[in-house]
Order: C-alpha cells, then structure tokens, then sequence
C-alpha cells in the first residue's frame, strides 16, 4: 500500500507464507516502533546489537531492513492518533514487526494500545520463554532450574474488555435482564446494586488453536511436556472446559506424537493405577510428549519448588498474564524478559518489552535494554536466522557472566560493573564472538 505518515525501505522485500512457511528474503522488511519512555533508549542499544548480531551470523549477505512505524506518544505527538491505520496496515503487510514499551492512553480510547494491536492482526498466542542466564541475581535458591515457555491465549477470556461499569445504564440494564432470565445466577451476585459486571468467554476454537500452536512448537523444538493451566475447579465451564478442549486438541489432531494425563485416567478408570502409569512410562520411553493440567493457584507454587517439572505451560490470557510476570522474577525479571505476539496460520508477528516504559527514566541512557534484544533474538529464530539467533544469547550470556550490566542487575550484584544501557549494548555484542 501507499503510505504518507511514514516510508517504506527502498531496498529490501516483504516476509511472506506459503503453506504455512514464512519465506524470509535476505534482505526484510522489518516494521519498528520504538517505544515510548525509556523505549528511545532501549532500542537504540538493541537495534545495534540485533544488527551486529546478523552482520556477525551471515558476513553481509543477510541485513534487516527496518522500517519505522509509529504508536503511543510519537504517534500521537506527529499525527493526533495513538495507532495510526498504516501502522497496523504495515504489521499487516509486513508480517513480522518489533516494538518497544508503550504507554496507555488517560480518559478514554484503548483500553491498551498492545490489547489494540494483538486484537487487529488476531495474534492469538502470547509466547513468553522465560530461562535464567548464569549470574542474574535471583530471589530463589535454583534459578537455572527454570526453563519453561508459557504459550498465553490472547484475545479471549475478561481480556476481551466486556464490562459494564457501576452506575451506568448498561451495567442496570445487563443486571436486569440476568435477573429477568437468570435469576439462579443472578442470585449469586452478593451485592447486585453496587457490582461492576464482566463477562469472560473462552470458545472451543481459541483453546484450539492457541493448545496446537503450543504443541507443535513443543515437538519442532524438542519439549518434554505441555503444562494446561486452569481454574477447572471452580470455574467448569470456561476454565474448565480450556483442560477438556486442550485434551481433546492433542488426542484429535497429534495422535501417537502425545500421551495425556486424560488418556492415563481412562487407563486407570478401566485397568487400575498400575496399569495406567506403565502405559505413561511406555509412552514417554517412546519419545511422545506428555500433556499434563495443574489448577491455577498450585502453578505458582510448584513452578517454584518443582520447576524442573515444567516446560511448556498453555495458559488462558489472565493466567498467562500473571504467570508469565511470576516466572520472570525468578530469572532476573521483567527486564529482561522477552515475548512475541503470533498467529501462526496466517504468520503475522509482533514481538515486543514485556515491561512498562517507565517514564522517569526516559532518555537517561541507564536502563535495562534486555527485555527488547531478547525479544528480537525471538523474531530472528521466527524468521529462521537461528546462527544470529545465537549470537544475540551468546553475547547476554557473556555480557551478564561478566558482570558488566545496567544498574538494576547491579545494585544485587558483587563486585559488577556498572554499565549505562548503550554500554551493555556494547558489551552484548562485544561477547557475540
């Protein structure tokens, strides 16, 4: 398309699929928006190392191609819009993109510009990998024991925004009509004249997609296990219906590659325990995958004290929302905590900081840049780059084993030193090799 807010590369060409394989040219098109806050100065420092790290992986024949296009306060600034048309027509049109942190518009409009975007371009799984890197001070005794990707649900659940406010017209008149036709549920609302309503849909095709979408990247990258999590207990019939629909999902459509905990409680149902866990021992012997469930509240506690036992975790969107977050704290933080918005039918992916854009270091030059490289270390293995890929965690594995970090990493660290953000840019890619 034509676009007039911003200007497309004169070199370069766009990512495309066919049959469901990204063709990535050598020379990509890559839309960016830096950020706002503290985003101009991560992605200065990530841009260079991204870069380095193509430059060091394919000696020139391969380089990005980026494109700014705009969102947040820069948008808003330059064009009266928070997310122009084109930027989401870029994303659209370019099909893998990267963004820094944005800020949520006050009094009206998005309810978040991030909710906004991963509504517009239906990227349906929240990917997160959360690892630790050797000297990242941590507030649990093993943190290397954590290795684990949450595949987060993103466009259902109370994230859809269906509410009805306190007060208003429609919050009457949606209470009016459960207690006109449902007056059993309505019953349950302890306090009806003063309750903020929220609706929370879960569909059989989201848990679909987003539970296949996580197995099949489970067994292209070698995963032992794929962890449902869910509030089933209490919630049946959404919550609980994301464990049977995911069960399902695998059993249907993955056949002998899998082994689930639904199969071992037929087994046990018809055969006895015995029996069942012989028939899971034989499974996982023969290389499947296994496909498990744990309940909510337990999955914070065991992916403490049983992290080894965790390793891809299927999540509906506020489970993920908090897990992802939980997790990253016990490797360093959201700092340095990556994540990827996808849909892998059609391709489109935006990878993006999973932190805030933390205003009042805005433009310091000090904060942490590692949340945006590694989240760019994950567009380049989308892309296939996997040699540049690798230079990119080479170069934070150095960096931080080094002890030369920004000052969040450094006031829990011994004997470190003390790095503004472009400086760890420097190092990072200084221990690329």
């Amino acid at each position: 398309m034509e676009y007039t807010m911003m200007k497309a590369p004169e070199r370069g060409a766009k990512i495309t699929i066919q049959n469901g394989k990204l063709q990535v040219p050598d020379l990509p098109i890559v839309p960016f928006v830096e950020g706002d806050g503290t985003g101009r100065d991560i992605w200065k420092a990530a841009v260079r190392v991204l870069d380095a790290a193509v430059e060091k992986a394919y000696q020139g024949r391969k380089c990005i191609q980026w494109m700014e296009v705009f969102a947040g306060e820069k948008a808003y600034d330059q064009f009266g819009s928070w997310l122009p048309d084109e930027t989401i027509a870029a994303f659209k049109d370019f099909l893998v993109g990267i963004k820094g942190p944005l800020t949520t518009p006050i009094g009206g409009g998005f309810r978040s510009l991030n909710v906004a975007l991963r509504k517009a371009l239906d990227l349906y799984v929240c990917q997160r990998p959360v690892r630790y890197f050797n000297g990242v001070p941590s507030p649990v005794k093993h943190p290397e024991y954590v290795d684990m990707v949450v595949f987060r649900e993103n466009t259902e659940d109370i994230y859809t925004g269906i509410e009805f406010e306190n007060g208003t017209a429609e919050n009457q008149r949606f209470k009016q009509i459960l207690q006109q036709e449902f007056p059993q549920e309505f019953a349950k609302i302890r306090f009806p004249e003063s309750a903020g309503i929220g609706i929370k849909p879960v569909s059989q095709e989201g848990t679909a997609r987003l539970v296949r979408a996580a197995i099949t990247w489970a067994l292209a990258n070698r995963r032992r296990s794929i962890t449902l999590v869910h509030k089933g207990n209490i919630m049946k019939y959404t919550e609980g219906a994301f464990r049977n629909w995911g069960y399902e999902t695998a059993e249907t459509e993955f056949g002998a590659q899998v082994y689930t905990w639904a199969q071992w409680e037929r087994t046990k149902a018809e055969k006895g325990e015995t029996a069942a866990n012989a028939e899971q021992d034989e499974a996982l012997k023969s290389g499947r995958l296994l496909v498990k469930d744990v309940i909510a509240d337990i999955v914070f506690q065991q992916t403490i004290t049983r992290a080894r036992e965790f390793d891809v975790l299927a999540t509906m969107n506020l489970n993920g929302d908090y897990l992802s977050d939980a997790l990253a704290a016990q490797v360093g933080g959201i700092g340095i905590a990556p994540g990827g918005n996808i849909n892998y039918a059609t391709g489109h992916a935006v990878f993006e900081a999973t932190h805030g854009t933390a205003p009042k270091y805005a433009d310091k030059d000090m904060v942490n840049p590692g949340s945006v490289i590694l989240s760019g270390e994950m567009m380049l293995r989308y892309m296939g780059w996997d040699e540049a890929a690798d230079r990119v965690i080479r170069g934070m594995e150095g960096a931080i084993a080094a002890k030369t970090v920004t000052y969040d990493f450094h006031r829990l660290m011994e004997n470190a030193t003390l790095l503004k953000c472009s400086e760890f840019g420097d190092a990072v890619i200084a221990h690329m090799g």
